[in-house]
């Protein structure tokens, strides 16, 4: 009898490296770097081995659509955001399985639904207000610092609550500060390596659950209620009727908190620099407000952020450069195919890491015309270059079942503080324009970004 060799599945080509090694080797130097030589030559899919594990690429919404519509059974989180649960703290998000996850990402959806962002509007305005009431006449400023103290006062009003905010800002700051550092690169393999960062880390993080236990139990003892995501989940129960922990509250915050103070501090920044780097759209969205601020006697609300569509495009194509989440991660419990642009199926085997790249996606020249360009335009009717492919051509902020809640409140946030520095005041980049700092876990702006400014008499004049 003849044995005919089995047939092999089409694997996806596989990046050329050393032996052992040289897979993360070339992934620690800069994922994007790689993506960038490695696309031309493979295409949508690809793999590299990283010592012991093999990450399989998607490249653009022709092969994304699996990897964010498959169910969390065929691709999950869980495994490979692991090292965030030192951070978040025991029983939420990456802790628990994914029903009792879904369960937590729903209070995070009803803290966040139209009615209370209205609300948290109205708080950003003042904290904007109250800000930079602080700057002189005129005088220059890195706005990379500032944009970041400002949203860091402003999360700890709508998120972290009052108590926070008025009381505890400075400790609770310091306590966040040394949770931040202690998420570094190393943490993503080793979350629980014994070095002075992670300690300082769960240091940080008992001591702010013991906060946020005091302050919720003097919520329950008071019957006072606020207006914050802290009280949406001191309010939240299960489908069970079981109420929310301490520890769980305190864990969901810290969670909330990670995903929108960097990500909305450094598209902030973005859309600052890009403004006032290129005239013809600053122009654009001076007259906008000019427009509204006669429109609406110059008031600010949740309403009249949602008018603010030629700042929103601008904010939306600094996103779109600049993600500040450059991969996104899957664990692949079964085995499925993909079919490329290209018309060629591979093979999937379980077990893979599937993962995307935001920063690369967005800049792809087949969806994108001149896509290295600022140009806020592209968004615009009759144009909307992201909806011109399909879905999935613009994934800065995910999309399909993990899309990011917290999507509407970054832009409001940001509509906020933008649309007080151009009322009131005349801005100048005086420092070159930044650069990347690939450095970063959450990727942002290098350096300082020195701005000169002078106070309007009245604003937008």
């Amino acid at each position: 009898m003849l044995l005919l060799p089995r047939s092999r599945k089409n694997l996806p080509p596989t990046i050329k490296t050393w032996p052992l090694f040289g897979g993360l080797a070339r992934f620690m130097k800069g994922p994007i770097i790689m993506l960038k030589e490695e696309y031309p030559k493979l295409g949508s899919v690809f793999t590299v081995n990283l010592f012991n594990k093999k990450i399989t690429f998607f490249i653009g919404p022709e092969v994304s659509a699996h990897f964010f519509k498959a169910s969390e059974s065929d691709l999950s989180q869980q495994e490979v955001y692991q090292f965030n649960v030192p951070t978040f703290g025991p029983g939420v998000v990456f802790d628990v399985d994914y029903s009792v996850r879904q369960e937590q990402f729903r209070f995070f959806t009803e803290a966040l639904r139209a009615t209370k962002l209205k609300g948290y509007v109205d708080q950003m305005v003042i904290e904007a207000e109250d800000y930079f009431s602080k700057w002189g006449e005129s005088g220059e400023v890195d706005l990379k610092y500032e944009l970041e103290h400002l949203i860091i006062l402003t999360a700890s009003r709508c998120l972290l609550g009052r108590e926070v905010r008025d009381k505890l800002f400075d400790d609770v700051s310091a306590l966040f500060h040394d949770l931040d550092n202690g998420m570094l690169p190393i943490s993503v393999i080793f979350p629980y390596l014994p070095i002075p960062a992670h300690r300082r880390r769960d240091q940080a993080r008992k001591k702010l659950a013991e906060i946020f236990a005091r302050i919720i139990s003097s919520r329950k003892q008071t019957g006072k209620t606020e207006n914050d995501m802290l009280q949406c989940f001191i309010d939240s129960k299960y489908k069970d009727g079981r109420p929310t922990t301490e520890l769980e509250v305190t864990g969901l915050l810290i969670a909330a908190l990670f995903a929108g103070q960097h990500t909305s501090s450094i598209t902030s920044t973005w859309t600052g620099a890009y403004l006032l780097k290129n005239k013809e759209f600053l122009s654009a969205v001076l007259d906008e407000q000019k427009n509204l601020v006669k429109k609406h006697e110059g008031k600010v609300d949740h309403d009249i952020l949602s008018e603010m569509d030629v700042l929103h495009r601008c904010i939306k194509e600094a996103l779109r450069l600049h993600p500040p989440l450059i991969l996104l991660l899957r664990s692949s419990h079964t085995d499925f195919n993909v079919q490329t642009r290209e018309g060629k199926e591979y093979h999937i085997p379980k077990g893979h890491i599937v993962a995307t790249s935001p920063a690369f996606a967005n800049r792809l020249p087949h969806i994108y015309t001149n896509p290295d360009s600022y140009d806020p335009d592209r968004f615009a009717a009759g144009r909307e270059e992201d909806k011109a492919a399909g879905a999935f051509s613009y994934i800065s902020f995910g999309g399909g079942r993990h899309g990011c809640l917290g999507e509407p409140f970054a832009y409001l946030q940001i509509k906020a503080i933008w649309s007080h520095l151009l009322r009131n005041f005349d801005l100048e980049l005086i420092s070159p324009f930044p650069e990347v700092d690939w450095n970063a876990m959450v990727v942002g702006v290098k350096g300082k970004v020195m701005v000169r400014y002078k106070r309007r008499k009245l604003p937008v004049d």
